[in-house]
């Protein structure tokens, strides 16, 4: 399996903070990979410098084999995808020119009936072709994080990065992004890959291939779910005690939190 992401011994620190610690991580072709830990963990500044938001103090960082560094923004662009935890900007534009600004790094000299076409596509993909051309500044909280993830998959790269994409939903339009995500990762005619930053653990355990389960800036294990989520791991990592319903043939996975506290022994 060709590799879409590899990340070998980042770092990174804000001041003496030292927020992750010589990180590394591989992504395959048509993996949907999740990471889990704490805030402050570092989920989300992995993601940052994987997208030259953040330029980490040391280690390498490839896309299907070529260092990032190489690359300036726009041709970055053109590989990878980025949905923030909260969308700040408030476009005062239609939805789906919105959505178009995602094919902005494959336009040359003008929109093509292509950009059109995937733009259209994208929007009813989602369910949001009600949405085309209502103003994105009128929408909801999670009406934006709707569009900005249909954004970033019209802006078609090999790699998405998503940052709590599902935080601004409602349950069943959590469900339904994690569906479609699933289905876009897992379409082998394209290789496509996510990197998906979470909160919910029984989501990450229904939908991902792998988690990586970040904790103290450190990567403290990477895996299928179901040789991450342990109990063990878990009381570790969230400090909660639990237990864990496995996986069968029509059930994934699922991960029941106590109410009990897990005491470190500073305490």
């Amino acid at each position: 399996m060709n590799e879409i992401l590899d990340v070998e011994n980042l770092n990174f620190s804000w001041g003496r903070n030292h927020v992750l610690k010589d990180a590394s991580i591989s992504i395959g072709e048509n993996e949907l990979v999740a990471i889990l830990g704490v805030n402050g963990a570092g989920k989300s500044t992995l993601l940052k410098c994987i997208n030259k938001i953040l330029t980490p103090s040391s280690g390498k960082i490839r896309i299907s084999g070529d260092d990032i560094a190489q690359y300036n923004l726009a041709k970055l662009a053109t590989k990878v995808s980025y949905v923030p935890q909260s969308v700040l900007t408030s476009f005062s534009m239609d939805v789906f020119d919105v959505v178009l600004l995602g094919r902005r790094p494959h336009i040359t000299w003008r929109i093509s009936d292509k950009d059109r076409d995937m733009v259209s596509e994208t929007l009813r993909y989602l369910g949001l072709e009600d949405f085309a051309f209502r103003r994105f500044d009128q929408l909801s909280g999670g009406e934006r994080q709707r569009v900005i993830i249909a954004k970033a998959i019209a802006q078609d790269p090999c790699l998405l990065l998503m940052d709590e994409p599902t935080s601004d939903l409602d349950l069943k339009n959590q469900i339904e992004v994690m569906k479609r995500m699933r289905e876009i990762v897992s379409d082998t005619s394209k290789p496509k890959s996510a990197l998906i930053a979470i909160h919910d653990i029984n989501v990450a355990a229904r939908f991902a291939d792998r988690i990586v389960l970040l904790h103290q800036g450190e990567i403290m294990a990477e895996g299928t779910p179901e040789t991450v989520l342990t109990e063990e791991n878990i009381a570790e990592v969230f400090g909660v005690t639990s237990s864990i319903v496995e996986k069968t043939r029509y059930k994934p996975l699922r991960v029941i939190i106590q109410d009990e506290i897990v005491k470190s022994e500073e305490e």
